[in-house]
């Protein structure tokens, strides 16, 4: 028998704000593929989940004054929110390293509906993104995720507020190490690009009166889609392990 059941939901909301701002944001877990009911009931039940493991840290926190209450309630969910936002700005880095490699590769086909979230994106690019969350996926980044909730009580303890030039850090560096391992990925699209439009553009003007756009636009598709055909699995790889450096820096 609980012996204080209203500290109990209390102690679980608290719990609940941090572990819900997170899944709000969290990649695949926040799609909008992905129902709301079965999302609140996911972030209620890692809530259940964690709540014995902190009792003694949530606890007695979460069984002050009214006031300090609503405050937590803020304070927790920003922190959740920061937490999902690393792994998120991650995911969002190679959606944008796959609209820059089509464009190189003069993919522009018309955009389709995403296969992850309620907006319209280039094919290729949905490709990507959908098998870079599967490996994610395939190598249990959620109990990362969950083992770093678990883990932020310690650095972020429960009722000690929000810092937001913490958080702006802690998101700038993502950003910054997120865009230069997209770069990496996106680079021999690039160079493949640079290469390809200069050298027609040297071509059209030894024999202007040929529509060279035409005639290389084929040819431009044919090389990207040969170069990623040999360049995808080596793409994931490096997409994966950057994972667990970024969000651990973050």
């Amino acid at each position: 028998m609980i012996a204080d059941p209203q500290g109990t939901v209390l102690a679980l909301f608290a719990a609940f704000c941090r572990v819900g701002g997170c899944f709000m944001l969290l990649p695949g877990f926040s799609s909008a593929r992905l129902s709301v009911q079965i999302r609140l009931f996911l972030a209620v039940a890692v809530s259940i989940a964690i709540l014995p493991i902190l009792w003694d840290t949530i606890y007695p926190r979460a069984t002050g004054s009214l006031d300090g209450y609503i405050k937590m309630i803020v304070f927790e969910t920003l922190t959740g929110a920061v937490i999902g936002l690393i792994a998120r700005y991650y995911v969002l880095g190679l959606q944008f390293a796959g609209t820059v490699l089509t464009m190189m590769m003069g993919f522009n086909a018309p955009p389709t509906p995403d296969v992850l979230e309620d907006a319209a994106e280039n094919q290729l690019t949905n490709l990507l993104s959908f098998a870079a969350l599967m490996v994610l996926f395939m190598l249990d980044f959620h109990h990362v995720i969950m083992r770093a909730l678990v883990e932020s009580y310690n650095v972020m303890p429960l009722g000690a507020g929000f810092n937001p030039q913490s958080a702006l850090i802690t998101l700038t560096d993502t950003l910054s190490q997120t865009f230069m391992i997209m770069l990496r990925l996106a680079s021999p699209f690039i160079l493949y690009g640079l290469v390809f439009n200069v050298t027609i553009g040297l071509i059209n003007k030894l024999a202007p009166q040929i529509p060279i756009y035409f005639v290389s636009l084929p040819f431009i598709i044919m090389g990207g889609m040969i170069l990623m055909y040999f360049g995808i699995q080596s793409l994931l790889e490096i997409f994966a392990a950057g994972f667990m450096p970024v969000f651990q820096g973050g």
